[in-house]
């Protein structure tokens, strides 16, 4: 349970015993005890999670009190402990509070309307937010604010990030930035603290994408899930509307055709091992009718002898098969490479490497 929940209490508590009244401590000088306590012993108390009125009353009240027998000690203890003991269930003190506990679980539009009806600070440390995005997402804040801002957004950021924003920027802007750093020394943390908060809803302020993906990757997902015809004539069509991005496309696109080039020679082992034994059959038989003996011919090489062997006699044996057979095949080992490459296990070659030392 968390110990923040009874020392608020005891903080925000009348600090004035009530006429008549034997003479006791009240809940703030318990609550005061019971810090120090804890401190005393080790413990990590968020205590800068307390509004701030009570933060200061726990100082003031820490720096009004002396000594305090054991008889008391044990007393407050105990009562604390009682009080701990009694909760059955703490809720986050206010919308800000709501709001993180709810992280993930309501949707990003509605908890952002929330925090600006509230009027509520929109992140714990703004900073915290900044450093987890990746260069791509910052590149464009640092070229469009001021030198001063950029100067404190990269004090603030990691080295290595820091230095890969610094050198994508060109370089008289990279040079102004970098002996603004040596400037920023005065800068109070106030100020740091509200840069990092504008910089944090700026880019909090960008448009929500429906879509991790981009555009190229999820059309190339699709296509590599379709049937030839239908992804030759998409690409066809993809040529005639806007070349460049199906040029874009038949790179992410990996099919049974892309196999010579995109394939290491030594990993073809591995891969057969993991493929189906009747769907690579099918495949290889059904390849030349489909325009990929080359693919076929790139397998038979590149495992053993003996395997190749048995396998261009079955070849021989198996006859004509129905072109939906032999693509159903062609997928399945498509989709073996995919699944491999996933996991990490496999890594594809860009077309332009060619082949790779054996």
């Amino acid at each position: 349970m968390n110990d923040m929940v009874p020392i608020g209490s005891m903080l925000s508590a009348p600090a004035v015993a009530p006429t008549g009244a034997p003479i006791t401590l009240s809940r703030r000088a318990k609550a005061a005890i019971v810090v120090r306590l804890l401190l005393n012993e080790g413990a990590d108390l968020p205590l800068e999670d307390l509004p701030d009125e009570l933060q200061e009353a726990l100082t003031h009240q820490m720096g009004a009190m002396r000594l305090v027998d054991r008889d008391t000690l044990c007393a407050v203890a105990s009562e604390f402990a009682d009080e701990i003991d009694s909760i059955g269930l703490a809720f986050p003190a206010g919308i800000a509070g709501a709001l993180d506990a709810l992280d993930g679980k309501i949707s990003r539009h509605t908890a952002l309307r929330l925090r600006r009806e509230a009027g509520v600070r929109q992140w714990g440390d703004p900073w915290a937010r900044i450093r987890e995005l990746g260069a791509d997402s910052l590149l464009p804040v640092l070229q469009n604010e001021s030198v001063e801002v950029s100067a404190v957004m990269l004090a603030k950021l990691p080295v290595p990030l820091a230095a890969e924003l610094l050198g994508r920027l060109p370089g008289p802007q990279a040079r102004r930035i970098t002996y603004a750093v040596s400037l920023t020394s005065a800068v109070t943390p106030e100020a740091v603290d509200r840069i990092g908060l504008s910089l944090a809803m700026q880019l909090d302020a960008q448009p929500a994408r429906a879509f991790d993906g981009d555009p190229v990757a999820r059309v190339g997902a699709i296509l590599n899930s379709s049937n030839t015809m239908t992804r030759d004539d998409v690409l066809t069509g993809l040529d005639e509307t806007d070349q460049g991005f199906a040029n874009a496309v038949r790179k992410a696109i990996f099919t049974f055709g892309n196999i010579p080039a995109r394939i290491a020679r030594r990993d073809v082992p591995r891969i057969l091992r993991e493929v189906p034994p009747a769907s690579l059959l099918t495949a290889l038989a059904g390849a030349e009718a489909a325009g990929f003996a080359a693919t076929r011919d790139f397998i038979l090489e590149n495992m053993s002898g003996r395997m190749a062997d048995q396998l261009r006699e079955e070849i021989a044996e198996t006859g004509k098969l129905k072109p939906a057979e032999a693509e159903a095949a062609m997928s399945d080992v498509v989709g073996t490479i995919r699944q491999m490459e996933a996991a990490g296990d496999l890594l594809l070659l860009v077309e332009d490497d060619g082949e790779d030392a054996a």
